[in-house]
C-alpha cells in the first residue's frame, strides 16, 4: 500500500485538502488536482521559472516543491492575482507594454513580480533579481523590463 499525506492549504483564498503520495510535486497538485493550469510546467528542474507560485509570501518553483511541503500554506497562483475585473499593476503593464508574446513564461514572471511587489522590492531589484531567474524565448526581455519599471512608477 502506498503511503499518502493529507495536505490542507489555502489557494487563492480558498481552502483545499488533497491526499497525495509523498513524492508528488506541488505543480502536479495545482494543475491536476486543483485544475489551476495557469501554473506551467517547463523545464521541471527549476531553471525556467514557468511554474513559479507564491507560497506564504515567497516566490517558489512549484516543480521543485513536494506537495506535502504546502501543508498549512497560503498559496497564490496566477489565477488569483486579479481581483475581479481589476488586474494587478504588473499584469496591466505587461499587457500595455507588450511584455509577453507566446505567454508560456508569463504566469511565472507575473507571480515572481507580484511577490517582489508585495515584499516592497524596488523596481531595479525586481528587474535584476526576479527576471534573472526566468527564461523567455520570445521577447528578449526589453518590454518585460519596461513593464516592471512602468508598474513600479505607476504605484508611486
Amino acid at each position: 500500500m502506498v503511503e499518502r499525506h493529507t495536505v490542507a492549504m489555502t489557494v487563492n483564498g480558498a481552502a483545499h485538502v488533497v491526499s497525495v503520495e509523498p513524492r508528488t510535486l506541488f505543480v502536479d497538485v495545482l494543475r491536476h488536482e486543483l485544475g489551476l493550469t495557469g501554473t506551467h510546467v517547463g523545464c521541471e528542474q527549476g531553471s525556467c521559472g514557468a511554474c513559479t507560485v507564491v507560497v506564504d509570501g515567497l516566490a517558489v518553483r512549484s516543480c521543485l516543491m513536494l506537495a506535502p511541503q504546502a501543508d498549512g500554506a497560503a498559496v497564490d497562483t496566477v489565477e488569483g492575482v486579479a481581483a475581479g475585473p481589476d488586474t494587478h499593476p504588473v499584469q496591466r503593464a505587461l499587457h500595455e507594454l507588450h511584455g509577453l508574446q507566446c505567454g508560456f513564461c508569463t504566469p511565472g514572471i507575473v507571480m515572481a513580480l507580484v511577490a517582489a511587489w508585495n515584499q516592497g522590492l524596488e523596481a531595479e531589484e525586481a528587474e535584476r533579481e526576479v527576471l534573472e531567474g526566468h527564461l523567455c524565448r520570445c521577447t528578449g526581455y526589453v518590454n518585460i523590463r519596461a513593464a516592471v519599471r512602468a508598474a513600479w512608477a505607476d504605484a508611486l
